[in-house]
């Protein structure tokens, strides 16, 4: 048995030697999150083998899974494994007890299995904030256990934060961390600079757009390209924002500085959009979810940095890899995934020029469907739909009554089928996909039950072998001890006061 006083000795030499201590890669990546609240989850060899063929190289586990850990054996698959909130008592009470943490979850599998980081809690400080004076014992622990296992180099530790620990995020320069919060923030800084370890932050721009959509524009929380009149101004450093993440993560930073911490860079651990939401959540759509999702790997890929550190670009898990369709309600929560549990995708990125992330997304496989803006004039789209199956010869036989794609019976759906029909029939060639402005070109595959719209059959061969070759079988216990979505809704909403007072005044100036 190690004594305690021995691995506190371990500890203060690797805070002495910090700088040989583990980092990721100077380049950015994109990672995903993978939950297993999923009831047709794959096992572990065909998840492993479907992370591959995606050329997925980073991942984030909620629990260190031992099925999954093994799988990964020999991969070059990157992996971030978690501490669940109910066992950070035991490990900063006892070295010993995160000693063997380190041991069975962490050296028991590395190096042949790329164990990256230790993730250690999710959002201690604004979930369970009793349990905040724990935060920093427990990290040191585990690193000291790191370092007596010769792990150190490889392997970081760090813990993940909600955005409302950031007080008054916008504009980014007046941002700072809760004050309440900052006895705690500062020796964690500390020790994430001592360490060469990140700042792990859980970033939803969705979730600012909902709770203030009547002042933050969707397109910049989508990371369209906008104007630069409509960019979002820092007054106080004359800096553009072209979209919200980006802001959010310069809130960080501006935070950090605050308290003279100037060496710790951004890891965005969760972030995502939803593709499916109830009655009061219209924004969460397959399309919006498609463009975010979409943008955020091209934007994290180009290396576009940030307005504060265009030098640095944070890389950033995606939140998440598979829709977890057990999770409660509301129905968002079990929509956030990129792919169904038996390794369907929910909808197809559009992925075209970034690199070979996502392999069977396929990028050029686009659908022609009517606009989503809920403004859509009926009479426009149902002249719109007369001419498709009319003068333009789309094939509208499968909208015809008892036909496969006759459900659900109403305007939208049957135009919709019409147009990617005439789309499809002229080659997707540019100006096919318009009907006056009530049509939009999507990645998003509309099929539905036993309706197959014309461009699903030009899927390809090899997309279609990785679905049948990833069957489903029954999940795995759950062992993941996380925040209900719902508490982050409400953290963030009560610190935007401030953020959207600022911003209305700057709408104000810029128009």
């Amino acid at each position: 048995m190690i004594k305690s006083n021995y691995l506190s000795l371990l500890l203060l030499l690797s805070l002495i030697h910090y700088h040989h201590v583990a980092t990721f890669s100077d380049d950015p990546f994109v990672g995903v999150n993978i939950g297993t609240d999923v009831s047709n989850l794959l096992p572990a060899p065909d998840l492993v083998n479907f992370l591959m063929h995606q050329k997925i190289t980073h991942i984030r586990l909620y629990d260190p899974n031992p099925d999954i850990l093994r799988a990964l054996s020999g991969t070059h698959i990157h992996v971030t494994i978690s501490v669940p909130n109910n066992q950070l008592l035991a490990i900063a009470s006892s070295n010993t007890t995160a000693t063997s943490w380190i041991r069975r979850n962490v050296a028991a599998y590395h190096p042949s299995t790329r164990i990256a980081a230790v993730s250690l809690g999710d959002e201690v400080l604004s979930s369970l904030p009793s349990a905040a004076p724990l935060l920093l014992p427990a990290l040191r622990s585990l690193h000291a256990a790191l370092v007596y296992s010769n792990l150190h180099n490889d392997v970081f530790v760090s813990t993940p934060h909600s955005a409302s620990v950031i007080l008054n995020p916008f504009p980014p320069s007046q941002a700072f961390f809760n004050q309440t919060l900052e006895t705690f923030i500062l020796p964690l800084l500390h020790f994430l600079s001592q360490t060469n370890s990140p700042l792990m932050l859980n970033l939803y721009p969705y979730y600012v757009f909902m709770q203030n959509r009547n002042l933050v524009p969707l397109e910049n929380t989508l990371f369209k390209p906008l104007p630069f009149s409509k960019q979002m101004l820092d007054p106080n450093t004359l800096l553009h924002y072209t979209n919200l993440l980006d802001a959010m993560i310069d809130a960080a930073y501006f935070s950090m500085k605050n308290l003279n911490v100037t060496d710790v860079t951004v890891l965005v651990t969760e972030t995502g959009w939803p593709s499916r939401g109830d009655s009061k959540e219209p924004y969460a759509t397959p399309s919006n979810a498609l463009t975010y999702n979409s943008n955020l790997i091209k934007h994290v890929l180009d290396r576009s940095g940030t307005p504060l550190h265009p030098e640095t670009t944070s890389s950033v898990y995606i939140y998440e890899l598979f829709n977890e369709d057990l999770r409660s309600p509301p129905v968002s929560e079990a929509n956030w995934g990129l792919f169904y549990g038996n390794a369907t995708p929910a909808y197809l990125l559009r992925m075209s020029g970034i690199g070979s992330f996502l392999a069977s997304d396929n990028a050029n496989q686009t659908y022609c469907v009517v606009e989503e803006d809920h403004g859509v004039d009926l009479k426009t789209l149902q002249a719109a739909l007369d001419w498709a199956c009319g003068p333009g010869r789309a094939n509208c036989s499968e909208i015809q009554p008892g036909e496969s794609c006759f459900q659900p019976n109403n305007v939208k759906n049957h135009a919709s089928y019409a147009f990617d029909s005439y789309y499809q029939s002229q080659g997707k060639s540019p100006g096919s996909c318009d009907f006056k402005g009530v049509a939009m070109i999507t990645t998003s595959d509309p099929s539905h039950g036993k309706c197959i719209f014309p461009g699903s059959k030009n899927l390809t061969n090899k997309t279609k072998e990785v679905v049948n070759t990833t069957q489903s079988s029954n999940a795995g216990d759950n062992l993941r001890f996380r925040t209900f979505r719902s508490m982050k809704i409400s953290a963030i909403n009560n610190i935007l006061h401030n953020y959207f007072a600022a911003f209305t005044i700057l709408l104000l100036f810029l128009l």
